[in-house]
């Protein structure tokens, strides 16, 4: 009985086995995807999976252990460098083994290895917490503890704003007022000179007459004015004349009476 002999020996010596299984897991890792008989396919998948659990350990014993299978360092530092995030959803299952069907010549099942792509790989996706209350009240108090030179700043931000709209409608309501002021005295007594006059043939007349009514009026007082001051300038001459009358006639009455003694 075949008791703990693992593998197969496909007709080979074991040292000409191993060296034929790591060529070709070397080549796997490497280029992803090798095509082989169905047998040989099968053994190789095992090799390839315990290289891939030795990456994803990562340690400096696992990446010995596996240069000691693989000898091209290269493709165990790319290895160790891309299992975690090619490899690291999985456990297990890290290759997969596809049927071509049957060799020309001597009939042999042939098949093709492929390591899983990157791809495949489905990552679990993140669950949306709803908002509760609680967050809720966490964001206002956050809000609140706000520091005072930060509120500040919020309400300078949003003043230039409100000064604007407020400006605007200022000059809206100014428009406004300044189309429905009615007009003062003067603007009006300045409008009706400049408008031209639009009299009635009656009120016409009426201002004629009361023009020539008063220029009558000023004809007649014209000549009364020189009248009375014509009389005025020889009674002035007469008072110079009759001057040294009056003053003799004082000094008279003051003499003495001389004669009556």
């Amino acid at each position: 009985m075949r008791h703990r002999k693992a593998g197969l020996r496909l007709n080979r010596s074991p040292s000409h086995r191993h060296a034929m299984f790591r060529n070709m897991v070397t080549s796997l890792l490497k280029h992803d995807r090798i095509r082989t008989t169905g047998a040989r396919a099968k053994e190789v998948r095992r090799w390839a999976d315990h290289l891939i659990t030795l990456a994803k350990r990562g340690d400096l014993h696992a990446r010995r252990q596996a240069l000691s299978i693989v000898r091209e360092k290269d493709v165990v530092h790319k290895l160790f460098e891309q299992a975690d995030e090619r490899f690291g959803a999985v456990s297990g299952g890290y290759t997969r083994v596809i049927k071509l069907g049957k060799r020309p010549g001597d009939a042999a099942s042939m098949s093709m290895v492929e390591l899983i792509a990157l791809e495949g790989t489905k990552k679990k996706k993140k669950t949306k917490k709803k908002k509760g209350k609680s967050e809720g009240k966490q964001k206002e108090k956050a809000v609140e503890k706000k520091t005072p030179a930060a509120a500040k700043a919020d309400e300078k931000e949003k003043t230039p704003a409100k000064t604007k709209d407020e400006s605007s409608a200022k000059k809206g309501v100014a428009e406004v007022k300044a189309k429905t002021k009615k007009p003062t005295e003067k603007e009006t007594a300045a409008k009706t000179s400049d408008e031209p006059s639009k009299e009635t043939p009656e009120s016409a007349k009426a201002k004629t007459e009361s023009t020539e009514g008063d220029e009558g009026d000023t004809k007649k007082e014209k000549p009364a004015k020189k009248t009375k001051a014509a009389p005025e300038k020889p009674a002035a001459k007469g008072e110079k004349k009759d001057a040294p009358d009056a003053a003799a006639k004082k000094a008279a009455a003051k003499k003495p009476p001389q004669d009556e003694e």
